[in-house]
């Protein structure tokens, strides 16, 4: 008996470790990032809403509870939720009449089905709890470049390249790797980028969610044309030419959510 209590919590550890390198955005540093950049722009209505949801739990901790559980197989079917795929060379014009047939198990049609599950008042609490804490995860992850892209190198994880000499691929670069080599706590990166101006805020908020999907389309193409170069090991220099967009996308994510919440609780 012993020995399959070990087994068992051996295998959860694996799963919980190697989950996220398959199929998570941004990584834990990344999603509490854009939680505490949509916690500051909140309606007074959808924040006493939300903190009635989540209690005590912030948006920024809640933010990587569907990372969290995948360490339990029962949550397996969540996995396809975090991301999509599009074929190469798509416009937004194709992108868009896509979407609007669009019946696959991804992260469109899931964030579609959590508004629509969050408006309804009759909800339980439990149900409540777990769509929002989704809703807050899948709104994060599309603004990770590589979890709206191209079909076939899985989103990056394919991608091999070396991280300041150590192996790695493109996904684990931009789920956490650049972030992490900030050096800062999600609550002082938030404060470092979290500068947008009135205008562009309202802006963002007006984006459909076809919008974020397109614009880290756009960047995830632009990011394996540049690794068609032989040179594949990525260090200052790739921080240096990346962190302008890195900011602006966990900065447009936490603007994004915001919009989100304040439509369906505000």
């Amino acid at each position: 008996m012993k020995c399959k209590g070990v087994l068992r919590l051996a295998f959860l550890f694996m799963a919980f470790f190697y989950g996220p390198y398959k199929s998570m955005a941004w990584g834990m540093l990344g999603h509490r990032i854009v939680g505490e950049i949509a916690s500051t722009y909140l309606t007074p209505k959808a924040r006493k809403e939300i903190q009635q949801i989540l209690g005590t739990e912030s948006i920024a901790m809640a933010s990587n509870w569907a990372d969290f559980i995948k360490s339990d197989t029962t949550y397996k079917y969540l996995n396809s939720w975090h991301y999509i795929d599009f074929d190469s060379a798509i416009n937004y014009t194709r992108m868009q009449s896509y979407l609007k047939s669009d019946t696959a198990t991804d992260a469109y049609t899931k964030l579609n089905f959590l508004i629509r599950k969050l408006k309804n008042k009759k909800l339980s609490q439990n149900e409540k709890l777990m769509y929002l804490r989704l809703l807050i995860h899948i709104a994060g992850d599309v603004h990770q470049p590589l979890h709206s892209a191209r079909t076939g190198d899985a989103g990056g994880n394919e991608i091999k390249v070396s991280w300041f000499g150590q192996p790695s691929n493109l996904h684990r670069v931009w789920d956490e790797q650049l972030i992490e080599f900030q050096r800062l706590s999600y609550t002082e990166y938030a404060a470092a980028i979290n500068h947008a101006s009135v205008k562009q805020r309202l802006t963002w908020q007006k984006q459909s969610i076809s919008n974020w999907l397109f614009d880290s389309y756009r960047i995830s193409e632009q990011l394996r044309k540049e690794l068609q170069q032989p040179e594949q090991k990525l260090s200052f220099q790739y921080n240096f030419r990346h962190i302008e967009t890195l900011n602006e996308q966990l900065l447009k994510g936490g603007v994004h959510l915001a919009g989100l919440l304040n439509q369906i609780f505000g």
